[in-house]
């Protein structure tokens, strides 16, 4: 008799104890997005412009640090809503996987290797160490960073806000969302008005850099840090993230430079000094990999095709394993490129500064890459249906570029808009959501998630040659 009533709880518990890392995961995301939103829909958060939809999208963006928004967070969020986006910032920026691994620690009660081992993988760590101290470093860090970027933004960064406690909360909010390669801003118009600061500029986009590259990175570099002139002193993961993301920093900066200062119909740096437009160009190659700011008005008429098309390869590739940003990272990125060098110059292995990539990791990246750009064409397929293809009002269309722009900024998690995701139906919205959500997570969690753990295989197979 007394047993019945506990048998619900006792299944609970036992399908509970059963989840994997990936899975639990998954379902700690969902589980945060869900009680967000009925949070941030109350009176205590928001106006009532913002209703259950409107909320769900926020805090789906927010826990994925995206910064796409379909509300004005200045207007349409309380004081307190604007702390609880904060929050939410927080979560998904400072690893939500290692905060529900953290949590499964507790919930689970089991330390054995294996487990110790899938928590590693959760968390893209190499060995068996626990989670406790890769959490502390991620959190020590992430402290200093944005206590650091928020003192110096309000003591010399945003000067022309008068009233203190308004200063301090623009700073510490653009702090946080900076870092976090979030995107969200106070302001409708993100950094526009704060175009020509270079505190502003400098210090969102070093912080931006210092998120994305990740906190192993940091932690790398500072206890190297007085023999950063022996780069072999640093490991290779170090090694091709501070190399990959200065070439692109570059490379990007000096491509949008070329398109909007040569193209044609670039309105959006046609009046501007060249060290404006330096200076803008290098901000917007930085925050365009996942971080979602900007210092100039976004839309396709301000914007040529060709500055279109390569910030959305920039977006594609995003910030590095381990960091506050998604895509599919800088080090996937360099072991495609180190694969593709090995195969022109006819050899069976990939090298990369004298280290041989085990065929496992190549195979992992080109995996990646493959899901990645077959998730986002779905993505940009089902945008296409219906009237989602034309806009809420069925009166606006969008181009097969801005919708693909919109995708891909949502899949990396990057936040930048051309102005459809406010101008989209339900459908559309969902769409992104769905896209933000996965790209947070990743596409190998996720499908780790699903299909759960599979035995490796012990049958091996004869070998045969295609034609490639």
């Amino acid at each position: 008799m007394n047993s019945s009533p506990s048998n619900p709880v006792q299944a609970l518990q036992r399908w509970r104890h059963q989840l994997t890392v990936p899975q639990f995961t998954v379902v700690t995301g969902l589980l945060v997005i869900v009680v967000g939103t009925f949070v941030m829909a109350s009176p205590l958060c928001s106006r009532e412009t913002v209703g259950l939809w409107q909320a769900l999208f926020t805090v789906t963006s927010a826990i994925t640090v995206t910064g796409l928004s379909v509300i004005s967070v200045s207007h349409d969020l309380t004081p307190f809503g604007q702390v609880v986006l904060a929050g939410l910032i927080l979560t998904g920026g400072l690893g939500l996987m290692a905060i529900t691994t953290f949590l499964q620690g507790f919930v689970q009660g089991r330390s054995g290797l294996r487990h110790r081992l899938d928590k590693g993988r959760a968390l893209d760590e190499f060995g068996v160490g626990g989670i406790g101290p890769t959490f502390n470093s991620i959190l020590i860090t992430a402290t200093c960073v944005m206590g650091i970027g928020a003192v110096v933004l309000y003591a010399f960064g945003f000067t022309n806000i008068e009233q203190p406690g308004q200063r301090l909360w623009a700073s510490v909010f653009h702090a946080i969302s900076a870092y976090n390669n979030a995107g969200f801003g106070l302001w409708d118009n993100s950094l526009v008005d704060y175009r020509d600061n270079a505190v502003v500029n400098g210090v969102i986009a070093s912080m931006i850099v210092i998120g994305g590259i990740g906190w192993r990175v940091i932690n790398d570099l500072w206890a190297n840090r007085l023999r950063l002139r022996k780069l072999r002193r640093l490991s290779l993961h170090t090694r091709l993230v501070v190399r990959s993301t200065v070439l692109l920093i570059v490379v990007g900066a000096i491509g949008l430079l070329i398109t909007e200062h040569f193209g044609f119909r670039a309105t959006a740096m046609g009046d501007l000094s060249l060290w404006q437009k330096i200076q803008i160009t290098l901000f917007q190659s930085i925050t365009t990999r996942t971080a979602g700011f900007n210092t100039i008005p976004l839309s396709a008429q301000s914007i040529t095709d060709a500055g279109l098309l390569l910030i959305i390869l920039l977006m594609f590739i995003g910030a590095s394993p381990g960091g506050t940003g998604g895509g599919i990272k800088t080090t996937t990125f360099a072991i495609l490129m180190g694969a593709t060098r090995s195969t022109l110059e006819g050899r069976s292995d990939v090298l990369m500064h004298r280290r041989q990539i085990p065929d496992g990791t190549v195979l992992r990246a080109v995996g990646v890459t493959l899901a990645s750009v077959l998730f986002v064409v779905l993505m940009a397929l089902l945008l296409g249906i219906g009237p989602s293809a034309a806009g809420a009002s069925g009166h606006q269309t969008f181009s097969f570029l801005e919708k693909l722009f919109t995708c891909v900024s949502a899949f990396a998690t990057v936040g930048l808009d051309l102005g459809v995701t406010a101008n989209l139906n339900r459908w559309g919205q969902l769409v992104l959501m769905v896209g933000m959500f996965v790209g947070r997570i990743g596409i190998l969690l996720l499908l780790s998630a699903l299909y759960g753990n599979r035995p490796q295989l012990r049958v091996g197979y004869p070998r045969e040659d295609l034609y490639v």
